[in-house]
């Protein structure tokens, strides 16, 4: 069956390489648009987006990132843009997962419109740190929420990652 949509879920990949080109604000702007049309628990929105744009802060928050893990790399792989997505536990019982729907959504729209993307853990770490809830409250964020992904976004240096193959027992019928 040939469907764009499909077809779209079906071939993002994760990029690990990114260059420096800046990713032009019409294509973030519908990014970030479709990442609030995920499912969510009782229609509440209960996830926050943060966008990253400023170099300095990019490099910041990859750097508290790599803290977590204890070395010093770039977990954002030279990543122009990181969308940090929030959940927030005080909304509803759903609200880790509504943040999750959000990120996969905000990654298979980046892939739509032509820009890469890798969903980066640790994002509860770096955002429960003191340094990662000054970060918070500086974007008027409350105690309520917790990081769920980074979406680093940009545009890839070098190939595109091929895919591996489809485990033969992923889906079971019954």
């Amino acid at each position: 069956m040939e469907n764009k949509a499909l077809e779209n879920l079906m071939t993002r990949r994760s990029v690990r390489s990114f260059s420096s080109r800046p990713v032009e604000q019409e294509k973030l702007d519908a990014i970030l648009k479709a990442s609030t049309y995920a499912p969510n628990g009782m229609g509440k929105q209960s996830p926050v987006i943060v966008l990253v744009k400023s170099p300095e802060t990019v490099k910041k928050i990859s750097r508290m990132n790599a803290a977590v893990i204890g070395r010093e790399i770039d977990p954002f792989y030279g990543a122009p843009v990181v969308a940090v997505v929030f959940g927030n536990k005080a909304s509803v019982p759903t609200w880790f997962e509504d943040a999750c729907l959000a990120a996969g959504n905000l990654l298979n729209a980046a892939h739509a419109v032509g820009v890469d993307s890798c969903y980066v853990y640790r994002a509860k770490e770096v955002f429960s740190s003191a340094e990662g809830l000054a970060l918070l409250k500086e974007w008027g964020l409350g105690d309520n929420y917790v990081g769920v992904a980074n979406c680093v976004l940009g545009y890839r240096d070098g190939e595109a990652p091929q895919p591996a193959p489809r485990k033969a027992d992923y889906v079971r019928i019954v």
